[in-house]
């Protein structure tokens, strides 16, 4: 944990000691809840990320492609 984050940490913690304890209990729970959602949309984000170049060529043919296109100079360099 970062100074920074544990700052914020302590912060917030100050904050809760003056709440009864049935909104440090739906706190928690409302924690709980973001950091599910959290998670959830990490895992989307990457499993979209597959697939994301859609071709009906297959992958040999895509590699011929990027190959034949590359251009060359020769050039003399003179040490």
């Amino acid at each position: 944990m970062s100074f920074t984050d544990k700052h914020i940490v302590d912060a917030y913690s100050a904050l809760f000691e003056g709440l009864n304890s049935e909104s440090k209990l739906e706190l928690i729970e409302r924690l709980s809840k973001s950091l599910k959602i959290e998670k959830k949309k990490r895992e989307t984000r990457f499993f979209k990320s597959f697939g994301a170049f859609a071709s009906k060529k297959s992958a040999e043919d895509i590699v011929a492609d990027i190959k034949s296109s590359r251009k060359f100079r020769r050039k003399e360099i003179k040490l």
